[in-house]
């Protein structure tokens, strides 16, 4: 429900933050790749751009990807395999409208500077369509391999945040244990909009009230609809009580959908097999529940990627355009 003191839209950032974020209403997203590939495999890539150029001439919203710098076996998953920001660059120019997120940057494993330049660079290269998820990351066996710990990646994920933020502005000068800007330096280039949009993804290791304070939106996950209602409303009143602005709330969810649209659902891994009739509905109910975007995952859809994208272009986009 929205709140009728607030102003009719979210904060305006930059050109994919305002268009896909809208108050009172879904957007639909797709994670990359856009393949299917089994626990412990590795995706093959083939055919990548060229995927997300048809996505975004079906209409989608906005196109994810993770950062996973090592494939660890014991999580079954390598993600979409290149590093984010070359692939966000290659994504740019092959593109022109869709929006370009990440789910997440992890930031305790990368320097603060080389995300904000190469975050910056995507937002200008793009035009403004970039949306910066960011996380502090949940793999512990990538933490040495970068020489860092992994206890302490929370303190190292607030000062990350402070320090794009500050980087952001012209010469800045910030102190924290990621480094000294002096004011006799800047970073080049800034972002295409007013700042990079920045979106929390869970906890991060952070308080509930630093979550809702210190990002432009949350990323959450999938929950039955009365526990989703419960924390949206959380996270929402504690925007509220920080004196701040709306912010938008966006959640992952994997699908498999079926040719026949009246299929029930069946649960699977963050998600569930159905048809679109069942799919359709769950959108409308969690867009009633305050959420904002979802991402859609088709790592475990069983039909043709190419053929589900088609399917849900003309039966499940049209309620959300």
């Amino acid at each position: 429900m929205l709140d009728k003191m607030q102003p009719t839209e979210f904060a305006q950032i930059n050109v994919a933050y305002n268009r896909v974020f809208r108050r009172g209403r879904l957007s639909i997203g797709l994670v990359l790749p856009l393949e299917a590939y089994a626990v412990g495999a590795e995706p093959n890539m083939r055919g990548h751009l060229e995927a997300a150029q048809r996505a975004e001439e079906l209409g989608f919203a906005a196109l994810w990807l993770r950062d996973v710098p090592f494939n660890v076996p014991s999580f079954g998953d390598p993600g979409q395999v290149f590093d984010p920001f070359v692939y966000l660059g290659a994504l740019a120019m092959a593109t022109d409208r869709i929006a370009l997120g990440t789910s997440s940057v992890i930031l305790p494993l990368r320097h603060p500077a080389h995300v904000a330049k190469a975050a910056a660079t995507t937002d200008v290269l793009s035009g403004g369509r970039l949306l910066l998820g960011v996380a502090s990351g949940d793999r512990p066996e990538e933490y040495p391999a970068m020489n860092h710990s992994f206890d302490d990646r929370g303190a190292r994920f607030r000062d990350s945040i402070d320090y794009i933020r500050a980087a952001g502005s012209d010469y800045p000068t910030h102190q924290n244990a990621q480094g000294t800007l002096s004011g006799g330096i800047d970073l080049l280039p800034k972002p295409h909009g007013t700042r990079l949009p920045m979106l929390i993804t869970g906890g991060s290791q952070q308080s509930p009230n630093w979550v809702a304070q210190n990002g432009d939106g949350w990323m959450t996950y999938p929950r039955n609809a009365a526990a989703q209602g419960q924390v949206i409303a959380d996270y929402r009143r504690r925007v509220r009580e920080a004196g701040q602005l709306d912010k938008p709330v966006m959640q992952s969810l994997y699908v498999d959908v079926v040719a026949d649209p009246d299929e029930p659902p069946r649960p699977i891994h963050l998600g569930f097999q159905s048809g679109t009739n069942f799919l359709r509905s769950y959108l409308r109910e969690i867009e009633t529940l305050g959420i904002n975007h979802v991402a859609l995952n088709l790592r475990f859809n069983q039909a043709p990627i190419d053929a589900t994208l088609e399917h849900l272009a003309d039966t499940v986009l049209p309620d959300f355009s």
